[in-house]
């Protein structure tokens, strides 16, 4: 489903918000990783503005937001959820996939309308909606800028998040996007999305090579471990970094200038809100919500930058 159509779901939903106070209550079980790490963080920020928001305009609508700090502790939240608050929808963002089939398995069989939110489960069956952000838009869009910036001979390395799907699909992207540009990989390593690991994977970069042009991150946490490292080292002048997903310091220093991370590409954590909305239009419109909504990935410049900064989210 396109994002126009989400628009136009949207708008319906609103549109029906006075008659949708006449309907039985819904309640709708959101789980989602704890706030762990930059992106979880804000991650958290958006679903709990998201639940208010909600609340407050549908008096129908009740949402159980819970977080968990591991993949066991999801299941049996979902389980919870199922059993106890007896939901009538869940939305879930999976902190691994496979160990949540079965728990979301049996929320779909007792009734609830499934929204799985990017982390997405083997077994789509079991899904009516699925939200995420593109990481193969975000590998490609990153490469383009690098062909913008560095050419024939120019060096690069590459710092990547954890052996997953969603870091290969950002991975293959790029890697295509700058073939044939003459820009050359140095070395790419994992930072496990981490800022600590970022900035150890940066400092072992720095001392093994004299010539670097730019640092693809692909994640906001892992830059800021590397823009550690490079301005401990003294060598902030010979390169430029690109990071990725949104973080409010990284599209802050974007707005006022930043030379060494001048640009960001997004994969945001708000998505969670655009899955409650369209978990809640299931129930407050008469216009089909069930697909696939894939967000874009905009590359994130001085001359956009406001309109994706959130100075109260703590990511």
């Amino acid at each position: 489903m396109s994002i126009k159509a989400l628009t136009l779901a949207l708008a319906a939903t609103t549109a029906l918000a006075g008659s949708a106070l006449a309907q039985d209550q819904v309640k709708i079980g959101v789980s989602i990783p704890a706030a762990t790490h930059g992106w979880t963080g804000g991650l958290n920020w958006h679903a709990q503005e998201a639940e208010k928001r909600l609340e407050a305009t549908y008096d129908n609508i009740d949402i159980v937001l819970v977080t968990a700090d591991s993949p066991g502790d999801q299941a049996s939240d979902i389980e919870d959820l199922v059993s106890v608050q007896q939901i009538d929808a869940l939305v879930v963002l999976p902190f691994e996939s496979d160990p949540l089939v079965e728990p979301v398995r049996q929320a779909k069989e007792s009734g609830a309308f499934i929204t799985v939110v990017d982390r997405g489960l083997p077994d789509t069956s079991i899904q009516d909606v699925y939200v995420a952000g593109n990481n193969t838009e975000l590998g490609a869009v990153s490469a383009e800028y690098f062909k913008t910036r560095l050419g024939d001979g120019d060096n690069i390395v590459i710092l990547r998040g954890i052996p997953t799907v969603i870091d290969t699909e950002r991975f293959d992207a790029f890697m295509a996007g700058i073939e044939g540009s003459g820009i050359n990989v140095l070395d790419n390593q994992f930072a496990n999305w981490n800022r600590d690991d970022g900035f150890e994977v940066m400092q072992d970069f720095l001392s093994r090579f004299p010539d670097i042009d730019g640092v693809w991150a692909q994640d906001d946490d892992i830059a800021m471990g590397v823009v550690e490292a490079v301005r401990q080292a003294g060598r902030e002048d010979e390169m430029f970094i690109v990071g990725g997903a949104g973080m409010k310091d990284v599209i802050k220093g974007i707005m006022d200038g930043d030379e060494l991370i001048p640009v960001d590409v997004l994969y945001p954590p708000a998505m969670i809100a655009t899955a409650m909305d369209v978990t809640v239009a299931n129930f407050t419109s008469n216009g089909p919500v069930q697909g696939e909504y894939i967000l874009g990935a905009p590359l994130v410049t001085p001359e956009n930058a406001e309109q994706f900064y959130f100075p109260d989210s703590p990511f």
